[in-house]
This record gives C-alpha cells, sequence and structure tokens, in this order.
C-alpha cells in the first residue's frame, strides 16, 4: 500500500482471514488462546536468544514474526469484542500522556493540565492561601504526648495521635492535605480547617466544598498512606502504582480536580510524603509550601521549640 497502513484499516484487512468469525464464546476463545500462544513463542525467542546471543541469526526476523502474530490476534479480539483498534490505541496513548506526559512542558501533552486554583475567580476570603508555613510539634496533652499543628500562631486542627496500636506516623498525615492544597488547588480539608469555603455560590460550597468532598479526601490520604506503607512511604521513589492513582482518579470524578492527571496526583503524593517523611523522622518540623513555585518543603523546628 502507498499510504501508510492505521490500526483501523490493519483491523478490517486482517478480519478477512478470520476463519473462526462470530461473537460466541468459542469464537472469541480461539484469538485468546491463540494471543497466549504466540506470547509464549515471543518468549521462546528471547530464550534462544540469551542461550545463544548474536549467534543465533534469526531473532530479529522471527521477533518480527512473533509480533506480528501478537498484532493479528489482538485486532481479531477487539473485532469480536465489537471495538476500533485505532480507537483503542489512540485511547491507550491519552492514558499514557496522562501517566507519565511532562506537566513542565505543555507542547508536549494530548491534553496539557492546567494548574487552575479552582478559587481564582472568589473573594480573597474565599480562596485557599498560596504560601504555607504549618508547624508540626508534639505536646503533652491531658497527660497524653499528642501532636499541635498551628498556622501563625493559631490552632490547625485538634491534637492529634495516630489512632493506631503502633506508631505509624498517621498522625501527620495533615502534610498530604497541605500539599494537595499547594499542588492541585483542592483540599475541601483545608477550606474547612482555614474557613475559606466559596459560600459565595452555595452549590460550590455544599457539593466541592461539602462533606462529601472531605470525606474523599480523608478516604485518600487513608488509601494512600496504606500503599505508601508498603512501599517504605515511597523513599527514593520516582513513581507510584498505577492502581493507587486509578482509583483516586475514580474516587474524584465527581469533584473539581477531576481535571488533574495522573502525573499531577503522581507529583502530590511524592512531594507529600517526601514532606511526611522527615516529619515522622524528627518528630514534627514546618510545612512549607508555595504554590507559585510548586514547591512543598519540609524545615526544622526552631531550636527550643
Amino acid at each position: 500500500m502507498d499510504e501508510p497502513l492505521n490500526f483501523r484499516q490493519y483491523q478490517e484487512l486482517s478480519s478477512r482471514s478470520d476463519h473462526a468469525k462470530g461473537r460466541g464464546l468459542k469464537a472469541i476463545m480461539v484469538p485468546l488462546l491463540g494471543l497466549a500462544g504466540e506470547a509464549g513463542s515471543l518468549l521462546s525467542e528471547y530464550k534462544k536468544w540469551l542461550r545463544e546471543g548474536d549467534r543465533y541469526k534469526p531473532f530479529t526476523d522471527q521477533v518480527s514474526e512473533e509480533i506480528g502474530d501478537i498484532l493479528w490476534y489482538l485486532a481479531n479480539i477487539a473485532d469480536k469484542a465489537g471495538l476500533d483498534l485505532q480507537d483503542i490505541a489512540e485511547e491507550n496513548l491519552a492514558k499514557l500522556q496522562d501517566r507519565w506526559g511532562s506537566t513542565s512542558d505543555p507542547s508536549t501533552q494530548l491534553f496539557p493540565t492546567t494548574h487552575d486554583r479552582y478559587d481564582s475567580h472568589f473573594p480573597e476570603n474565599e480562596r485557599l492561601p498560596t504560601i504555607l508555613r504549618v508547624t508540626f510539634r508534639p505536646v503533652e496533652h491531658n497527660g497524653r504526648m499528642k501532636l499541635e499543628i498551628s498556622r501563625e500562631g493559631q490552632p490547625f486542627g485538634d491534637p492529634l495521635t495516630d489512632n493506631s496500636h503502633v506508631d505509624d506516623g498517621y498522625r501527620f498525615h495533615d502534610v498530604f492535605h497541605l500539599t494537595m492544597a499547594i499542588l492541585l488547588g483542592w483540599s475541601p480539608i483545608v477550606r474547612r480547617l482555614m474557613k475559606v469555603k466559596r459560600k459565595t455560590i452555595p452549590q460550590v460550597d455544599e457539593v466541592e466544598d461539602g462533606a462529601r468532598a472531605a470525606a474523599t479526601e480523608e478516604a485518600i490520604t487513608a488509601l494512600a498512606f496504606g500503599y505508601a506503607r508498603d512501599y517504605s512511604l515511597f523513599k527514593g521513589a520516582t513513581s507510584v502504582e498505577y492502581e493507587l492513582l486509578r482509583a483516586i482518579k475514580l474516587t474524584t470524578r465527581s469533584f473539581e480536580v477531576r481535571d488533574k492527571s495522573y502525573r499531577d496526583w503522581e507529583e502530590a503524593i511524592l512531594a507529600a510524603f517526601g514532606v511526611w517523611r522527615q516529619m515522622i523522622e524528627n518528630n514534627g518540623g514546618v510545612f512549607v509550601g508555595d504554590a507559585s513555585r510548586r514547591l512543598v518543603a519540609y524545615e526544622a523546628l526552631p531550636d527550643g521549640a
């Protein structure tokens, strides 16, 4: 063919060689089993290459043939499922862009993410702060050690413990809420604590800043912490499990923050746990956030604090 072949054309042309047409169980099992077999054949080629090295001359041609057979079975499965391989390919690229695309270079994105604060058109007293310094300090409270959180000398919520049978550092979880407020421009919890709910539009106040949104944010925080504990609180990590990001996106699809990409969430999670780990290691400190610089950081408590 003179023109490059796209996936849609390939699917239509390859379907002409299908000898198990239909959409019943038998018809779909044939390409599924074929796909499994060809994947095994591809692995076998790599096994030969690992064993023989460059002495195995047919390697490149054989791998190309196996990939071609896999493509045929994929197209056949899509056809029998009533799906368009071209649409699948484009949707997959969009997901990859959402997951891995560079937020610092909008020209490389299929769907560039804006860093809208969601409240820029509201009165100043209904906007999340863009610069934050919040102190986390251990104190004795009614005979028990608790964590006191304050901003500009004023309490930021109630004194906290881990609410756990073990000391796992969850008492510092407000770092996560603060990070979301700075990097995502979204945190119903921070809005409530700082009394900046968007009351001038009652529906926004009820839906975006209300109890359901706050409960969702708390659930996301607990979920992220659950994952993080299995990965040393993401120490040294440059990425986050896709399952966690997908769960967050599904959970937030009813709220304004649904426009944030997988990568936006990943950056926020990694940044939050970077500060969170230091809070645990030092039993307190100061959270520093600057939205204009897209920065969250840790500072030690002042001497004698």
